[in-house]
């Protein structure tokens, strides 16, 4: 659940909303499976809870974040659409 959490998070702080994403098809079960599973092996993982903390907001996800294209290409894929 921490992962699930994360990606989450990231995604609300870059203003990605993952899971309307996800409810309308343009992000896959297995896109879904694969973002946290990334975040799983993120080196980073452990740092990026308090970086949310101290980033609430941000335009892009931490050049870090292994789903850092796949938040920009939802998030551009919604911008699209609105």
């Amino acid at each position: 659940m921490t992962h699930l959490h994360l990606v989450r998070r990231m995604g609300q702080a870059t203003g990605t909303d993952i899971v309307a994403a996800h409810r309308v098809g343009h992000l896959s079960q297995q896109d879904w499976a694969d973002m946290i599973q990334f975040c799983r092996g993120c080196a980073w993982a452990m740092d990026c809870p308090k970086w949310l903390e101290e980033n609430e907001t941000i335009s892009d996800a931490p050049k870090t974040c292994p789903n850092r294209v796949r938040f920009a290409t939802v998030k551009a894929r919604q911008l699209r659409d609105a």
